[in-house]
């Protein structure tokens, strides 16, 4: 099958910036080559976007030529028409090294990497994301004994920091369709209405897009408790109905072409008590004061300090992080797996960097999630989307 090459979402030119970003922080880790298995870190470097990461696969990286897409054979024609290699840069598996416990698709990659050159060298790989094994690392130091395998995980996360125009537009257009789909909530939402149906709106107008730009799947599915369920943070739904005075946080994304831009509000049906209103107003004034900390040169816990103490004069105490880099991604994680909005976190935040400025509370009875995502400018920080703030209250 031949290669369509149509697919990729960015030019050649893109994809050759991040690849020399990439072998420079190689380069400055002394290795010869790299095997990306974290999808996300796959699709940035290479295109590839397939819903095949049940499956082993990988992105060889060296300091020359063209990245390597290997995984299952028959995903290989789906890597034909999403990467942006040529395809004899493309390899895949035989299908019994599928869930086979005779055999690993590992001893497979091995052979792979030695053909390449690189089974006496230095080779990193992601030893710390979901979708790399410990099995998978027994067989390649089983296969490849002569090899000098180093933990990368987190060098291309951090080569994906500060986004180019191309994925800012991306990222915009992921921000309309998560405004659109709180608009939905708030117009839908009533009591008695079950919260799965309520769900399949928000999904409807996730996937149906905005502007003529369609939606993508989330790396994580609605999150959205109620009352008591609303205690906890990754909760997410079920066929009962929403009730008056109960609140609700629906934390959930908008997404085109991997790009995520998460949001969360809070729903209260029926007049929210006093201490809810408390709770509002304690986290609009530490998001106001987190938020002035959100500029060049600034660090992540420049913005984490500012709001813990705001909140705390408001009484509340958060006891983790207020946010996350977001960017591209697979389930079942929408952040980028670097910096976080906590204290000690000294990373010196740059124009093109996006996050998710995540104050929720969660109290005795419920919680309150009001969140933004947030671009870093030249001269501070853009909110990406323009969905209005605080409690969303309907009698």
């Amino acid at each position: 099958m031949p290669s369509s090459r149509t697919s990729p979402s960015f030019p050649d030119s893109e994809y050759w910036d991040r690849i020399e970003k990439t072998r420079a922080a190689m380069e400055a880790e002394g290795l010869d080559a790299i095997l990306i298995t974290d999808p996300s870190n796959m699709s940035w470097i290479s295109g590839y976007d397939g819903w095949t990461f049940y499956v082993h696969q990988a992105v060889l990286l060296s300091m020359e030529g063209e990245p390597v897409w290997w995984g299952r054979g028959i995903d290989a024609a789906g890597a034909m028409r999403t990467v942006f290699m040529e395809e004899d840069n493309i390899f895949g598996y035989a299908d019994d090294y599928v869930q086979n416990p005779d055999k690993h698709p590992m001893e497979d990659l091995a052979k792979l990497v030695d053909a390449y050159g690189h089974g006496t060298q230095r080779v990193g790989i992601e030893m710390d994301n979901y979708y790399f094994s410990a099995s998978a690392y027994k067989t390649l130091l089983k296969c490849l004994p002569k090899a000098d395998f180093q933990d990368c995980t987190g060098l291309v996360n951090w080569q994906r920091t500060i986004k180019s125009e191309f994925e800012l537009i991306y990222m915009r257009r992921a921000a309309d369709i998560v405004t659109a789909m709180h608009e939905k909530i708030r117009n839908f939402a009533e009591p008695g209405m079950p919260k799965h149906k309520l769900v399949a709106e928000i999904y409807h107008t996730g996937i149906s897009g905005v502007g003529g730009h369609w939606g993508d799947y989330p790396a994580i599915v609605p999150m959205a408790p109620s009352g008591l369920d609303a205690t906890a943070p990754h909760l997410t739904w079920d066929d009962t109905p929403l009730r008056t005075g109960e609140a609700t946080f629906f934390e959930i994304a908008g997404a085109h072409r991997r790009y995520h831009c998460p949001q969360s509000r809070t729903l209260f049906l029926g007049k929210p008590p006093q201490k809810y209103l408390d709770a509002e107003m304690a986290v609009d004034d530490a998001t106001e004061a987190a938020l002035e900390q959100a500029r060049p040169g600034n660090r992540c816990e420049d913005i984490a300090n500012a709001f813990n103490a705001a909140l705390a004069r408001h009484g509340f105490i958060k006891d983790n992080r207020c946010g996350y880099a977001i960017g591209l991604s697979y389930p079942p994680d929408w952040g980028e797996r670097t910096m976080s909005f906590r204290a000690g976190d000294r990373t010196e935040l740059l124009p093109g960097m996006t996050f998710h400025f995540m104050p929720a509370l969660w109290l005795d009875d419920g919680g309150i999630e009001t969140t933004e995502p947030i671009l870093i400018t030249e001269n501070g920080h853009d909110r990406l989307c323009d969905t209005p703030g605080g409690l969303v209250v309907k009698a």
